[in-house]
C-alpha cells in the first residue's frame, strides 16, 4: 500500500515537471513570436523611414492634399489662385508627385469660411492656403492645436495682423506671401500727375485689415503735405456706390484706395462714376485698373501666386518649417494705367508715363475687362 503511494507520488511529480516544461516551451515560443513580430515592426518602420527619406530627397510618387480657401471672388484674388494652381501643376510634373487641391470660396462670409476650414481639417489636409488676411487669420486659429502648416497669400500686414512674429522668422505654423503696399509711392504718383491737387478722397472698407495701415500712411503723407482729405467708407457694394457718389459731391481731385477687397469687388460698378466726373482713381493693385480704375500700383499678383506655390511645395516636399520660412515680399514698383480711362479723363498716356517714370520701375497699359483671362481671349 505504501509502495503504491510512493509510486503515485513519483508519477504525479513527473507529470508536474512535464507540464511545467511544456508550459515553459509555450511561453518561450510566444516570446519568440512576439520578438519576431517586433523585429518585423522595426523592419517595417525602418522601411517606411527609408521610403520617407527617399521621398524627401526625390519626392517621386508622393501624394499630398492641400485646401485653398479664397476670401472673395475678385480679379486680384482669383489671379492668385489661378497662378497657384498653374504652378503646382508644373511642380507635379517636375517632381513626379501628386498634389490634390481642395478649393472653395467663402465670398466674405465668416460662417462659410469657418465651415470650409473645418472641412479641410476633417479631411486631414497636409497644408492649408488662406488667400487674403481674414482667411489666413481663421486658419491660424483653427490649426492652433493641430499645427497643420498654413500658407497665406496676399496679406498686406502679416505682422500687424498677428499672423507672424516677424517677416524673417514667422515663429509658428503660419507663413506666406505679402502684397504690402508702398502707400507713399502711390501718393507720389497722384501729385506727379496733378501737382495742384487740393483735396484727396480716401475710399475703403474700415473692416478690411489690408486697408488699415495703408490709409494711416496716406493720412500722414497728406498731413505733411498740407493737403486736405475726405474719408468715405463702405462695407457692401451698395455702400461703395454711395460712397463713390459722395466723393464726387465732395469735389475731390483724386481718390485713393489700397488693396481693399470690398472696393475691388465693386470697382466695375463705380469706375464710370469717377471717370464721368473727371476724377482719377489711384489704387493698390493692377486688378483695379483692369476693372476700370485709372491706375493700379503694386505687386504682380500672377507672380505672387507662383511664388506662393513654390513655398507650398517646399514645405510639403522638402520639409521646410513655416516657423523659419521667411514671408515672401515683393518690389511694388509697377504702375498699371487703364488707357481707356486715361483718354476719358483727357490725359495723354505718354505724358502720364513720363510723369510717373521717376516713381516706378515700369509703367504698363491695360484696358477695362472683368478678368485678366478676358484680355487674352
Amino acid at each position: 500500500m505504501k509502495l503504491r503511494n510512493v509510486f503515485a507520488m513519483i508519477t504525479a511529480a513527473a507529470m508536474t515537471l512535464s507540464l511545467a516544461a511544456c508550459s515553459g516551451q509555450s511561453t518561450a515560443s510566444s516570446t519568440s513570436s512576439a520578438s519576431s513580430d517586433s523585429s518585423s515592426s522595426v523592419a517595417s518602420e525602418s522601411s517606411v523611414s527609408s521610403e520617407k527619406s527617399t521621398a524627401s530627397e526625390e519626392s517621386s510618387g508622393a501624394s499630398y492634399t492641400i485646401g485653398i480657401c479664397n476670401y472673395v471672388d475678385d480679379a486680384s484674388l482669383n489671379q492668385i489662385v489661378e497662378n497657384i494652381n498653374a504652378r503646382l501643376a508644373e511642380i507635379e510634373s517636375e517632381q513626379g508627385i501628386t498634389i490634390n487641391v481642395k478649393y472653395d470660396n467663402c465670398n466674405a462670409d465668416a460662417n462659410v469660411m469657418n465651415q470650409i476650414i473645418a472641412n479641410f481639417a476633417a479631411d486631414n489636409v497636409d497644408l492649408m492656403v488662406g488667400v487674403a488676411t481674414p482667411v489666413a487669420m481663421a486658419m491660424q486659429s483653427a490649426t492652433e492645436d493641430s499645427k497643420t502648416p498654413v500658407v497665406f497669400a496676399a496679406v498686406s500686414d502679416p505682422v500687424g495682423a498677428g499672423l507672424v512674429v516677424s517677416l524673417e522668422e514667422p515663429g509658428s505654423n503660419v507663413t506666406g506671401s505679402s502684397d504690402n503696399l508702398d502707400t507713399n509711392s502711390v501718393m507720389n504718383l497722384i501729385f506727379a500727375q496733378n501737382p495742384d491737387a487740393k483735396k484727396i478722397g480716401l475710399l475703403y472698407d474700415v473692416g478690411q485689415d489690408s486697408s488699415t495701415a495703408a490709409i494711416e500712411h496716406a493720412k500722414v503723407y497728406l498731413d505733411d503735405k498740407g493737403v486736405e482729405y475726405v474719408e468715405r467708407t463702405a462695407t457692401t457694394a451698395e455702400e461703395v456706390a454711395l460712397a463713390a457718389q459722395a466723393l464726387v459731391s465732395d469735389g475731390v481731385d483724386a481718390v485713393f484706395t489700397p488693396t481693399d477687397n470690398t472696393i475691388m469687388k465693386a470697382e466695375l460698378a463705380i469706375y464710370e462714376t469717377f471717370a464721368d466726373a473727371g476724377i482719377p482713381h489711384y489704387t493698390g493693385a493692377d486688378s483695379f485698373a483692369l476693372n476700370g480704375a485709372f491706375l493700379g500700383y503694386g505687386v504682380d499678383y500672377a507672380n505672387l501666386g507662383r511664388e506662393t506655390a513654390d513655398m507650398i511645395a517646399s514645405i510639403l516636399t522638402e520639409g521646410k518649417d513655416p516657423a523659419t520660412t521667411p514671408v515672401i515680399t515683393f518690389d511694388n514698383g509697377t504702375a498699371t494705367v487703364n488707357t481707356e480711362i486715361c483718354e476719358k479723363l483727357g490725359l495723354d498716356f505718354d505724358t502720364v508715363s513720363e510723369a510717373f517714370a521717376p516713381y516706378c520701375t515700369r509703367v504698363e497699359e491695360i484696358t477695362t475687362a472683368e478678368s485678366f483671362s478676358d484680355l487674352e481671349s
